[in-house]
């Protein structure tokens, strides 16, 4: 699957949106934030297995329901979102 089929596919659109912030922050501004550090991809990756919280305001992120390769995948068409 790609990074955009996963996105429809898996619980990410009820918090996130590609150009605007929901519940989560849009993917554009974490592909700002991270998409040009050199663990960006790494750090996107582990946020959307093991959940995050304090990075974007106080709603947390839980952990989602993923495979190690569908985080991946899902953080590697993330970055490319600037």
């Amino acid at each position: 699957s790609t990074g955009e089929e996963l996105f429809k596919a898996k619980a990410c659109v009820a918090c996130h949106s590609v150009d605007k912030k929901l519940v989560g922050p849009a993917f554009h501004d974490v592909a700002a934030k991270y998409g040009a550090q050199g663990d960006g991809v790494a750090h996107i990756t582990n946020s959307i297995k093991t959940g995050s919280k304090g990075n974007w305001g106080p709603i947390p992120m839980p952990p989602n329901a993923v495979s190690p390769e569908e985080a991946k995948t899902l953080a590697e068409w993330i970055v490319t979102l600037k």
